[in-house]
């Protein structure tokens, strides 16, 4: 599928970020594009109408990863923002991509579009038997309409619009902000934070319990490049790794990698969020040959170790 970019004209929208940079590299390293355009955000506010039209122009190919995200907390406290940013970000560029006649979409959700109890493996026909987990289902649903107007605009114009669902995503360039960031960069910067300091003991957020699903962001990188090269359909499809680890493990693991030895106190007065979280991601590999690569323990030490740096 090499020859699929020679020529192409490209937009990635927040091409510049975590998993942006690593699907630009790839499309890069794949073919030979006429260009690719990664506008940031202090440039190009895709919330304007008219800015989202000049990002789109001349334009073969979009794929749309631009989003506002946050871990548990930064949802908790900003709800509204990341309800209203998604949606207009993402329903603009989808009806610019229209007007401009462009060849191919491609929209990357998120897996907090999934209902809160849905049995695991998640699989993409449960994504709409039920309401998502309290503490990012603004943020979840937001993303959950493009999958709509997605769906809606294939039908009603014929447009090639797909829609991916990727897991939690880490690796080299995650987001270490604490107030911003996920739950494997928040882990490694308290671990490291504590072991640096000389702190007997770190505070984690909820019980442990809860299991969740990563995938290495090169690999998920590949994953999107795939399914724009290969897959054409309506219904969305799931991108992970298929492993499951309860936080409680996780954290075992990145205090065992930084090398901290003090105390673990989970606070259960805060969220633990999803219950459960993991993919059936039978359909990718089916659908576009998708299979993620990274082994977790490798994907964590090649992380920690780029973070120390």
């Amino acid at each position: 599928m090499i020859n699929f970019w020679d020529g192409k004209r490209v937009l990635v929208t927040g091409g510049a970020g975590f998993l942006g940079t690593n699907v630009v590299k790839q499309i890069s390293l794949r073919g030979a594009p006429d260009f690719i355009k990664t506008p940031r955000s202090k440039f190009c506010d895709l919330r304007r109408w008219d800015e989202c039209k000049h990002a789109v122009k001349d334009c073969d190919i979009i794929i749309h990863l631009a989003a506002k995200v946050g871990g548990i907390g930064y949802n908790q406290n900003n709800p509204g923002q990341l309800f209203y940013d998604n949606a207009v970000m993402g329903i603009q560029i989808i009806e610019a991509a229209r007007q401009e006649d462009v060849d191919k979409v491609v929209v990357v959700g998120t897996i907090c579009a999934y209902p809160k109890f849905t049995p695991t493996p998640f699989k993409e026909e449960d994504l709409w038997n039920g309401y998502p987990e309290e503490t990012n289902a603004p943020y979840g649903l937001a993303k959950k309409m493009l999958l709509v107007q997605a769906q809606a605009y294939r039908k009603q114009y014929g447009m090639n619009i797909i829609y991916l669902l990727p897991v939690n995503l880490y690796g080299i360039g995650d987001n270490f902000n604490p107030e911003e960031s996920h739950v494997i960069p928040a882990l490694i910067k308290k671990f490291i934070d504590a072991k640096n300091n000389n702190y007997p003991f770190v505070v984690l957020w909820g019980s442990g319990t809860a299991t969740r699903e990563f995938v290495y962001v090169e690999d998920a990188a590949n994953g999107i490049i795939l399914a724009t090269e290969r897959y054409n359909k309506p219904d969305p499809i799931n991108l992970g790794s298929g492993n499951e680890i309860s936080i409680l493990n996780l954290a075992k693991i990145i205090q065992n990698i930084t090398g901290y030895d003090g105390e673990i106190i989970w606070d259960t007065q805060q969220p633990d969020g999803q219950p459960c979280r993991r993919l059936d991601i039978s359909k990718a590999e089916k659908e576009f040959g998708f299979i993620a690569r990274t082994p977790f323990q490798k994907g964590l030490e090649l992380t920690i170790e780029w973070y120390l740096k």
